[in-house]
C-alpha cells in the first residue's frame, strides 16, 4: 500500500478513517462495561470482526471503542504501509550510515524522509484538551474477566520521567480502578516507568505521572514497542506517523502531555506506598496473582470535547495484542541484526504470550555461535524475560512452530543443544516458578551443527546413540497402556509427543491462592509421573518413532489446535522445575543430558486460573 498521506493525529481521525474503509462497527445498543463489552469484542475479533464503537455504554456517556488495531489490515491503514517493509527501510537506512557515504544516506533517507524529519516533538499551546468534572466512575472502564479484582484501564498510556536525568519513557502497564481518583499501577520488571518509580522511590520523592487513554494509533504502537532504554516513544510516534508528536504542560503537573489524546489523567505516585492490585486475566491466557504495586493519584483528568475512550482485551490467545506486538516486532526486529550480524530473523511467538517462546533464525559462521546468540539475544531489554529461544539455521522459518521442529527434529541432540539458565528474571506475569519476577529459562540448539562438538566424550555419544535408537524401536502402542491417565496424544512433525493428562490440578482446587501465599507445590506431579514413565528407558521403546520431545498437557488444551498447543505448553511450564530427560548425570557441575526430553506442561497448584468468557 503506498503511503497518500500522514497517519491520523487522533483518535477520532482514524475510527473515521477506519469507518471509510468498512472497517468500523458502530453499535448503538446499551451495553453493560461489565464483561458485556469484552465479551462482544472477544468475538468479534476472533471472527475477523471490524473495529468496534459502542456508543451506548450503561453508567456512561462517553462512547467506547476497541478493536481498533485488531488485524493486518488496521495496522496498515494506521502506519500508511506495510510493518514489514517499513522494518526493512529502517534497516537498510541504518545499515548505510555505517560507515556514512553522502549518496547511500540519500538513497536510503528518501523513503523515509517523511518519517525521519518528523520524529521530533512540538509544544502547542492551544489544544481541545480542556479540565474535566468527570471522575474516573464516569467512563466505561472494562471488567473484561469474571475474576477480575475490578475495573481495570487497559490502554493507558503512562508517561514519566527520569528524575535523575530527565529523560522520557511511555509504557503501557494496566491500572486497576481503586476510587473515583485513584488507581493501581501496574510497573511489572524491565519496564521504564518502574524504572523511573525505583529513582524517585530511592530520593524519597513522588513522581508525576500523566495517563493518556484514547490516542492516535502510531503513538499507541510507539507506547508498546520494545524501544532501547533512551530511545523516546514520542518522537518514535512522529517517525510512524509521518508528523511530529504535539504536546503541552499539565494543568496540575509539570510535564508535558499529549496534546491531542481524548483524556488525560494527571496525578502522582508517592514514595513507599502500596495496594494489593488484581488479579487480572492478562496475555498469558491466565489471571496474574494479585499483588502489591504503588497508587496513582489523581490530581486532575482532561479530556476533549466528544471524547472517547479506548480499551482493549488481552487473555488466552489471540486477542488485539497479536496485531500489536506482531507490527512492532516487525518494524523493529531487523534492527537485531545490528548487534547481532549473524542473526537473520527474531520471532516472539504471540501464541505463547510473546516472551515464553523466541525463535531466532541465524547463519552460524563458527561451531556453537548460535548458543552464544541465544544467550545474547534472550538477556537483552525486553527479550530479557524470554522463558524459551530456539535458535534454528537459515532457510528455516522461524516464525513458524512445525517448521522449528522440523529443524529440532534433523538437528537437535540434548547432549550438546540444551541450556537451563537457573535464576533469572522472568517476566512478573510468569507464574510457573511459584516467585515473582524470578525463573529459569532453556535454550535450545537446532542449528545444522558445523563441527562435532566433543563435550559429552566418547561414552556420551555412544549412550545417546544406544537411546535414541530404541526410540519407536517396538510398534508404537495406545499410550494409555503406558499410563491411563493420558486420554488422548499427538504427534507432531514426528517429533514431538503430545499427551493430554487427566487428574492434573483442577480450578477448583486452585481457588484463593496467591503468590505470596507460603504453597509448596508438590514434588511430584501427575503430569511429571507420566512424563518421567514415557522417557524412562523402559519405556521410549514404545512411543512413536523418532520422537525427541515429550510433553504433558493438561485437558483443557486442544491438541486439534497448534495456536492453543503451543499457548498450553509455554505458558505452563518451568525450566528448572518441569524438564527431564531419559538420563541426566552430572559431571563436575555440569549436567549432562540424554536420550528424549520431556516437559511437564500441566497445570500445577498455586497456577492461576486461565481466562474463560462467561
Amino acid at each position: 500500500m503506498a503511503r497518500k498521506q500522514k497517519g491520523s493525529r487522533t483518535l477520532k481521525e482514524f475510527l473515521l478513517l477506519l469507518e471509510r474503509e468498512g472497517e468500523l462497527r458502530r453499535i448503538p445498543e446499551m451495553v453493560d462495561p461489565k464483561l458485556e463489552a469484552a465479551a462482544i469484542a472477544v468475538r468479534s475479533m476472533r471472527e475477523g470482526g471490524p473495529a468496534l464503537l459502542f456508543e451506548n455504554i450503561r453508567g456512561s456517556s462517553v462512547p467506547l471503542a476497541m478493536n481498533i488495531l485488531a488485524s493486518d489490515r488496521r495496522v496498515e491503514l494506521a502506519i500508511g504501509e506495510d510493518a514489514g517493509e517499513l522494518g526493512h527501510q529502517l534497516l537498510t537506512f541504518v545499515e548505510q550510515l555505517m560507515p556514512p557515504k553522502p549518496y547511500s544516506i540519500l538513497r536510503g533517507v528518501k523513503p523515509l524522509f517523511n518519517r525521519l524529519v518528523s520524529a521530533r516533538i512540538k509544544q502547542k499551546r492551544s489544544t481541545e484538551l480542556s479540565p474535566s468534572e468527570q471522575t474516573l466512575s464516569s467512563l466505561p472502564i472494562l471488567k473484561t474477566w469474571p475474576d477480575d479484582g475490578g475495573k481495570f484501564i487497559t490502554l493507558p498510556q503512562v508517561i514519566t520521567y527520569d528524575p535523575s536525568t530527565g529523560k522520557r519513557n511511555v509504557g503501557m502497564y494496566r491500572m486497576h480502578v481503586f476510587g473515583p481518583m485513584e488507581t493501581g499501577m501496574h510497573w511489572q520488571i524491565q519496564k521504564g516507568g518502574g524504572f523511573h518509580y525505583n529513582v524517585a522511590e530511592s530520593l524519597n520523592r513522588p513522581l508525576e505521572v500523566a495517563v493518556a487513554v484514547g490516542t492516535d494509533p502510531c503513538f499507541l504502537l510507539a507506547t508498546i514497542a520494545p524501544l532501547p532504554e533512551g530511545i523516546d516513544e514520542m518522537a518514535f510516534a512522529g517517525f510512524l506517523r509521518g508528523s511530529p508528536m504535539r504536546v503541552r504542560k499539565g494543568s496540575t503537573i509539570s510535564i508535558d502531555i499529549p496534546a491531542e489524546a481524548e483524556f488525560v489523567l494527571e496525578g502522582k505516585v508517592r514514595p513507599h506506598k502500596r495496594r494489593i492490585e488484581g488479579p487480572f486475566g492478562d496475555h498469558f491466557g491466565h489471571y496474574s496473582h494479585a499483588g502489591m504495586f504503588p497508587i496513582f493519584e489523581i490530581s486532575a483528568i482532561q479530556s476533549r470535547r466528544d471524547s472517547i475512550f479506548a480499551a482493549t482485551v488481552v487473555g488466552k490467545p489471540p486477542m488485539e495484542d497479536k496485531w500489536l506486538g506482531d507490527a512492532t516486532q516487525l518494524i523493529l526486529g531487523p534492527l537485531a541484526r545490528l548487534t547481532h550480524p549473524e542473526v537473520a530473523d527474531v520471532w516472539a511467538f504471540y501464541e505463547a504470550g510473546f516472551h515464553n517462546l523466541l525463535g531466532v533464525r541465524t547463519n552460524q559462521r563458527y561451531g556453537k555461535e548460535s548458543m552464544k546468540t541465544a544467550l545474547s539475544i534472550a538477556t537483552d531489554g525486553q527479550l530479557s524475560l524470554t522463558k524459551c529461544a530456539i535458535v534454528v539455521s537459515e532457510g528455516v522459518d522461524n516464525r513458524n512452530f512445525r517448521s522449528i521442529l522440523r529443524a529440532i527434529k534433523e538437528n537437535f541432540d540434548p547432549r550438546y543443544d540444551v541450556t537451563i539458565l537457573q535464576n533469572v528474571p522472568l517476566d512478573t506475569l510468569d507464574f510457573t516458578s511459584y516467585t515473582m519476577n524470578l525463573g529459569s529459562k532453556i535454550l535450545l540448539d537446532g542449528t545444522r551443527k558445523l563441527s562435532t562438538t566433543a563435550s559429552g566424550g566418547a561414552y556420551g555419544a555412544r549412550r545417546n546413540s544406544e537411546l535414541l535408537a530404541h526410540v519407536g524401536e517396538r510398534e508404537a502402542k495406545d499410550l494409555r497402556e503406558i499410563d491411563s491417565r493420558i486420554t488422548s496424544w499427538k504427534v507432531f512433525e514426528d517429533v514431538l509427543l503430545v499427551v493430554r493428562v487427566a487428574g492434573a490440578f483442577t480450578a477448583s482446587e486452585n481457588a484463593a491462592i496467591h503468590l505470596e501465599s507460603a504453597i509448596v507445590p508438590p514434588t511430584k506431579t501427575v503430569g511429571r509421573e507420566v512424563i518421567e514413565r514415557l522417557v524412562s528407558s523402559e519405556k521410549i521403546q514404545q512411543l512413536p518413532k523418532g520422537i525427541k520431545i515429550v510433553t504433558a498437557v493438561s485437558e483443557d488444551v486442544n491438541l486439534m489446535s497448534d495456536m492453543e498447543v503451543v499457548w498450553g505448553i509455554f505458558t505452563r511450564f518451568d525450566a528448572a522445575r518441569d524438564v527431564c530427560f531419559t538420563e541426566t548425570s552430572l559431571v563436575g557441575v555440569t549436567a549432562l543430558y540424554e536420550g528424549v526430553m520431556g516437559i511437564d506442561a500441566t497445570w500445577k497448584f498455586g497456577y492461576p486460573n486461565p481466562c474463560e468468557l462467561p
